[in-house]
C-alpha cells in the first residue's frame, strides 16, 4: 500500500502480459489501489477476451505468444471502445506509431513504474468518464453538433460526417478531432492537446498527437501533403480551419 487514495473500484482492467510474475505484481498493484484486474497471459486467447468482457481500459504488451498486439489492437477496434495502453520493451519509434495506427490509445516503454502505470490508467479513465459525461449532459440537453461545410462533428453522439457518409475515428481520434474543431481559428500547441487529452504533461518526445493528426486529414477529406482543414503551424502547433 503507499497511501493513493482509492478513488474507484468499479473500474475493470485486464492486462494481456505473458510475464507471469511481472503480470501478478502489477495486478496486486493495481487491486490494492482499487482497480479491479484481470489477467490474459496468451495472445491468440485476448482478443475474444476483449470482445467478451468490455473491460473499461486494456494494457496490452507487444509481444505475446500467438498473436501480437498490433494484431490485437487492429482486431479489437470495431467492437471495443475502450481506451488501450500499449507496453512496448523496445525503443523504436515504428512500433509506437504502429501502435496508435492500429487504435492504441497511448503506450508506454517497459519496464514501467507500477505507480507511471496506475497514474496513466487513472488519467485515461477519468477522461473518458469525462467525456461520457459531457455526452449524456449533451443527450440531455441538446446536441453539440459543429459544422463546417460538407464536415459535420457530432459530441452527443462522438461521431462525424463528411458528405453524409460516417467517418471512420477511434475513440482517442474523435477526441483530438473535436478538441480541434471546437477550437477551430485558434492555434492548439501540442503541449495544450496533450494536457488536454491525456492529463499529464507533454514531455516534448511524444509522437501519438501527430500521428493521429496524420490519420484524421485524409478521413476529413484533408490533403496529407498540403492540408487545408488541419494545418500545422511550425514551432507551434495545429489549427483547425473554419472555412477550408
Amino acid at each position: 500500500m503507499d497511501g493513493v487514495e482509492h478513488t474507484n473500484e468499479s473500474w475493470r482492467i485486464l492486462i494481456v502480459e505473458d510475464d507471469e510474475r511481472l503480470a501478478d505484481l502489477t495486478r496486486e498493484y493495481l487491486e490494492s489501489n482499487g482497480l479491479t484486474v484481470s489477467l490474459e497471459t496468451h495472445g491468440g486467447a485476448a482478443v475474444e477476451r476483449i470482445r467478451k468482457e468490455q473491460p473499461d481500459l486494456v494494457v496490452l504488451d507487444l509481444m505475446l505468444p500467438g498473436e501480437d498486439g498490433l494484431s490485437i489492437c487492429r482486431r479489437v477496434r470495431p467492437d471495443y471502445s475502450g481506451p488501450i495502453i500499449m507496453l512496448t520493451a523496445r525503443t523504436d519509434d515504428l512500433d509506437q506509431v504502429l501502435g496508435l495506427e492500429m487504435g492504441a490509445d497511448d503506450y508506454i516503454g517497459k519496464p514501467v513504474q507500477p505507480r507511471v502505470l496506475l497514474a496513466r490508467i487513472r488519467a485515461m479513465l477519468r477522461r473518458t468518464e469525462t467525456n461520457q459525461a459531457s455526452s449524456q449532459e449533451a443527450n440531455a440537453e441538446e446536441a453539440v453538433r459543429l459544422q463546417f461545410n460538407d464536415l459535420i462533428v457530432d459530441r452527443s453522439m462522438r461521431e462525424a460526417w463528411l458528405s453524409d457518409d460516417s467517418i471512420d475515428l477511434t475513440s482517442a481520434e474523435f477526441d483530438l478531432l473535436w478538441l480541434l474543431a471546437s477550437n477551430a481559428g485558434r492555434v492548439l500547441s501540442r503541449e495544450e492537446i496533450f494536457t488536454a487529452l491525456r492529463g499529464i504533461e507533454y514531455d516534448g518526445q511524444d509522437r501519438s498527437i501527430d500521428v493521429r493528426v496524420s490519420r484524421i486529414r485524409p478521413k476529413i477529406g484533408d490533403d496529407p501533403i498540403h492540408p487545408r482543414r488541419i494545418k500545422t503551424v511550425r514551432s507551434k502547433g495545429y489549427l483547425f480551419v473554419k472555412e477550408a
